[in-house]
């Protein structure tokens, strides 16, 4: 599968290159162009001038817009917000806004062969 990223603030750019060490990112595309050449070159991949192009070039398209999903949170207003517990709360993107409504904040341990990577290895086949 080939896989096409948008949208490389600071949580993309890791979503991004944990795509790649997975093998699976074919190219990126982003507003500011220099920013996404600049991705493509040290991965190896294309930037691409244009969503079309890049749409047209993939299987898949992840976007990810936002720096953080802070206005995804605030919009959805989650009673439980669950994060890995290799962060502590005070470092959650959103903690303070559920607490704030009555919600909790769930820190999971982390399990052997259960990450986001795992999940996207055994998608490679």
């Amino acid at each position: 599968m080939r896989v096409g990223f948008v949208g490389l603030g600071a949580m993309g750019m890791h979503m991004a290159r944990n795509l790649h060490k997975a093998g699976l990112l074919a190219g990126v595309f982003n507003r500011s162009a220099d920013k996404a050449r600049q991705l493509a070159d040290e991965l190896k991949v294309t930037a691409y001038p244009t969503l079309a192009a890049l749409a047209a070039a993939v299987d898949a398209v992840v976007v990810f817009a936002e720096e953080t999903p802070l206005e995804l949170i605030r919009a959805l207003r989650p009673q439980v917000l669950v994060k890995g517990a290799d962060y502590r709360e005070d470092q959650v993107v959103g903690a303070a806004e559920v607490r704030s409504w009555g919600g909790r904040v769930v820190l999971v341990p982390l399990l052997d062969g259960r990450s986001t990577s795992a999940a996207i290895s055994r998608l490679r086949g």
